[in-house]
């Protein structure tokens, strides 16, 4: 049973990752981009966390999975808010 939710949890987690990426690609803004990338940060990626966890638990391979989730869930917002202030400078130059 822990092989299906973790087959699950990796396809969830990887379309979800794919749909932003195709969210990026096809965005005609920069702000809409910015969006979807954003998003890339959110629920994919904890959804290959708790696959990784149902599969290693909390060893060493869960704990790795576990703090890189965590660095870019918390540091993702510095660099949307960062590439955010550089786009509008660069639309205000225009």
């Amino acid at each position: 049973m822990a092989n299906v939710a973790v087959d699950a949890l990796l396809a969830l987690g990887v379309t979800l990752e794919l749909l932003c990426c195709a969210g990026v690609a096809l965005a005609r803004t920069t702000f809409d981009r910015i969006h979807y990338m954003s998003a890339a940060a959110t629920v994919p990626a904890f959804c290959i966390l708790a696959a990784v966890l149902i599969r290693e638990h909390v060893s060493s391979g869960g704990l790795q999975a576990i703090a890189a989730v965590a660095l870019m869930f918390l540091l993702n917002p510095l660099l949307i808010i960062a590439t955010a202030r550089a786009a509008r400078r660069v639309e205000e130059r225009e």
